[in-house]
């Protein structure tokens, strides 16, 4: 499942890098989904600061997994709020074993419920990003790697800005290399 950025700063889920996790994931073979959060495009509701984000999440997943009930493993991926609601989603859902966390907004939102953190993932960071800051999210990334059982990889893509503007290709780059490794059936990691 895909999440996208802060609806009230016009992120959908046709935000461009929401599109390319998306795309990534279908290539994969994955039953993937993106969908508008409450409030975004043709969704209803309104923006409800994240609890109703939250909400629509488990309902999105709890769906997808409906005509999927043989999956063996469910990823989430999410960009800046996205990654926020994902990394909440992660808390409540066993099922997700793996994460794709893109500048998340560790200087804006409180992280502290990844106490103990229950999936390996990746966190990728823009080492110019002005918005969700280098430094918060370098913070994020030491407290979760003290955790035992799971191992925490942190990609961060020189210049890239909040948006990974002109780093696009770097950005994408640096899922597809985790994705291969995590997905190969000799990867320690599971």
């Amino acid at each position: 499942m895909i999440l996208h950025p802060h609806p009230q700063g016009g992120g959908t889920m046709n935000d461009r890098i929401t599109q390319a996790l998306y795309k990534t994931f279908v290539r994969r073979g994955f039953a993937t989904l993106r969908f508008n959060f409450r409030g975004v495009g043709k969704s209803q509701g309104t923006f409800d600061n994240g609890v109703g984000e939250l909400s629509d999440a488990a309902s999105a997943l709890d769906w997808v997994q409906s005509f999927h009930p043989e999956a063996q493993t469910t990823w989430i991926a999410g960009f800046s709020f996205g990654a926020w609601i994902g990394m909440q989603l992660l808390m409540r859902r066993p099922e997700i074993k793996g994460f794709i966390s893109i500048a998340p907004p560790a200087n804006m939102y409180d992280f502290t419920f990844l106490a103990p953190c229950p999936s390996s993932g990746i966190i990728i960071q823009g080492t110019g990003d002005e918005v969700a800051t280098p430094l918060a999210t370098q913070k994020l990334v030491e407290k979760l790697r003290t955790q035992k059982h799971i191992t925490i990889h942190h990609d961060e893509i020189p210049r890239a800005n909040h948006f990974f503007e002109h780093e696009m290709p770097d950005l994408m780059r640096s899922v597809d290399n985790y994705l291969d490794m995590r997905l190969d059936p000799n990867s320690p990691i599971k």
